[in-house]
């Protein structure tokens, strides 16, 4: 079996991602025409849009049920054939409710990809190529992002207003179809069929498949420690098992953090804020956005079985640091950034307000009674913000008697004015969404899924990437739903300052209990994490009165940069060269435990790994005793 197999599967599952991608950014070019067409409130307009989202959330949820139960093979297929009822019920909708439920559908279909995808490419990919391989998921979602901008622009322009809004929703079938079709060719997974299908034959044929590179006593030792989970895992393999406790935490932690750095606000929203910044062209200077995000996510892929997943979470969170502070300085010191953010929320206000007057649309009681409160607030809020000495003191005049056409020319008038003070300024906010889309795509969004996957054990794999991904998509929806109402009611640079707060703590987090995969099979992940280590336990003396050594083999990567400095180290601390390969060494160290430490303190500039330690044995002194 060649190696481009391998790559093939691993793309093949990813698309998974870019359905992902393309379904959640293709209602942006439909959404209009679809309330215009069935009249929708606001309220119900929103529950439109919302719909996929909550569909996630569902999907997050259960998904790992049939993921662990059925296999990931037999999941993948499935979700492609939810994209593909989703794509054609969208098109061919007849009125909200239909529309509502094809969505609904997607999204669950999505939220089912989170789970399934990124676990599939963990399990097939070798321990060296894992962090790329399973970055293509991402990658695949940031790709599909880009296309559905493409497609919808296209479609735009070759078809009447009426239809084209079908051809943009219904088009992800043909996609979607493709990656059904092609799901046909994947292998099961080697780790479920051992694990949880009982069928180890069947895995050994699926390892020698993946690994065509590994000697039979290779493949037999990794089947063994896949095999040495199961029968570990035992009567405790529930999701709540003390085991389980750590990656838990680790999984819920960086899907948290992920969403409260702002992201899916900055993509969702990318118009809007840079509208706020007084960038005239905000919907043009949004590809930027996109377009950077797919560089980067490349860079991302490239580096993460470089440096490793913990280093690019330190480069992402400086990145983010930086640019979320610098954003929150600039809207919470420049007095015109309020000014257009009123402006933008005034003219809404009497655009809505002349719908009403004119009847279009279908408006229920309490949407009326709230746009006018809305309406009446942006004023206010218009009036104020003009009124700085900053901004030349020109109070923007706004009776009650005004009609709301001309209240939004004011308005209008106004955003120009501001965004003309501001000048080349409001070209700072845009350099500083450009940097933070970089520096997610380096680090948490070229992580998050590769991390998830690794470090939950064979049998619960699927489960804790469940709560990996409902974590993540329900605090996208929180976060999605707070966020109109919090940039109405606070300065947005307190909202940057609070994402920045966050990312603090996630650097703090990376550095402190964040532990590193690169290099690891994923059994050594779960040693590692559940500090299995084979400890001898004997009666403990007093130092003056016992003699203290300990046991220790590390297996270091080397290359001829670096096989000298190991040597010095080995010969420095007495220790031995008890195996080794064309690019790896097994060093055995009896010393003790001070001596042990340190020794690892100083192998930590190499590639350690895996470590075994006996732990210490001591036992007394010789006594001076009469025969």
């Amino acid at each position: 079996m060649k190696k481009n197999h391998l790559l093939l599967w691993a793309i093949t599952s990813a698309l998974a991602g870019f359905l992902f991608g393309f379904d959640t950014v293709v209602i942006s070019g439909a959404e209009k025409e679809i309330q215009g067409i069935w009249a929708l409130s606001g309220t119900m307009h929103g529950w439109a849009l919302s719909s996929a989202l909550w569909g996630t959330v569902l999907g997050a949820c259960f998904g790992g049920i049939p993921t662990k139960k059925w296999g990931r093979k037999k999941v993948l297929f499935f979700n492609g054939i939810l994209y593909f009822v989703s794509a054609l019920g969208s098109g061919l909708a007849w009125d909200v409710w239909s529309f509502v439920v094809a969505r609904f559908i997607g999204g669950v279909g999505i939220g089912i990809s989170t789970i399934a995808a990124p676990l599939f490419i963990a399990e097939i990919s070798p321990a060296k190529d894992r962090g790329k391989l399973g970055g293509l998921f991402q990658f695949n979602i940031v790709f599909g992002i880009l296309v559905a901008y493409l497609s919808n622009y296209i479609i735009g322009n070759l078809c009447d207003i009426g239809v084209g809004w079908r051809w943009m929703l219904g088009v992800e079938a043909i996609p979607a179809a493709i990656y059904t079709l092609m799901c046909f060719t994947l292998p099961e997974s080697p780790r479920w069929l051992i694990v949880e299908a009982n069928r180890p034959a069947e895995g050994v044929e699926v390892f020698r498949k993946i690994n065509p590179d590994m000697s039979e006593a290779e493949i037999s030792e990794l089947v063994a420690s896949v095999e040495a989970t199961r029968v570990a895992s035992g009567k405790h393999s529930a999701i709540w098992d003390k085991r389980i406790r750590k990656p838990l935490f680790f999984a819920f932690l960086i899907a948290f953090f992920n969403q409260v750095s702002g992201i899916n606000v900055i993509l969702y929203f990318a118009p809007r804020l840079l509208g706020l910044a007084g960038v005239n062209n905000a919907l043009a200077a949004s590809i930027s956005l996109g377009v950077t995000n797919l560089i980067f996510t490349f860079v991302g892929l490239w580096l993460i079985d470089r440096l490793g997943r913990r280093t690019l979470l330190y480069l992402g969170s400086a990145g983010y640091i930086l640019s979320l502070g610098v954003c929150a300085i600039a809207f919470l010191s420049f007095s015109e950034f309020k000014v257009v953010s009123s402006s933008i929320d005034t003219i809404t206000g009497a655009e809505q307000v002349m719908r009403i007057d004119e009847g279009v649309g279908y408006f229920s009681e309490d949407d009326k009674h709230r746009a006018f409160i809305e309406y009446e607030d942006a004023k206010k809020a218009l009036a104020d913000a003009s009124a700085s000495e900053r901004y030349k003191g020109s109070k923007v005049s706004l009776p009650e008697e005004l009609p709301p056409a001309e209240v939004k020319a004011v308005a209008e008038a106004s955003k120009a004015e501001a965004s003309r003070i501001l000048g080349a300024s409001s070209y700072i906010v845009l350099l500083c969404m450009i940097v933070f889309i970089a520096a997610h795509a380096v680090g948490s969004g070229t992580i998050i899924w590769v991390f998830i996957s690794e470090i939950f054990p064979n049998e619960q794999r699927a489960a804790g990437q469940a709560v990996g991904s409902f974590t993540h998509w329900i605090s996208s929806a929180l976060l999605t739903l707070v966020f109109p109402i919090a940039i109405k009611a606070f300065n947005a640079g307190y909202m940057f300052l609070f994402f920045c707060g966050m990312m603090v703590l996630q650097l703090i987090w990376a550095k402190t209990m964040m532990p590193e995969t690169k290099g690891l099979t994923l059994e050594q992940i779960e040693k590692q994490l559940n500090k299995k280590l084979d400890v001898i336990k004997v009666k403990t003396f007093g130092e003056e009165k016992s003699i203290s050594r300990e046991l220790m083999l590390v297996k270091v990567k080397y290359n001829r940069n670096n096989r000298r400095d190991i040597l010095e180290i080995c010969d420095m601390m007495k220790a031995e060269i008890a195996d080794m390969s064309k690019n790896q060494m097994m060093i055995q160290v009896c010393d003790v435990p001070e001596h042990t430490k340190l020794f690892l303190q100083m192998l930590a500039s190499v590639s350690i790994v895996e470590v075994a330690r006996t732990g210490t044995l001591a036992l007394p002194k010789c006594a001076e005793t009469d025969n």
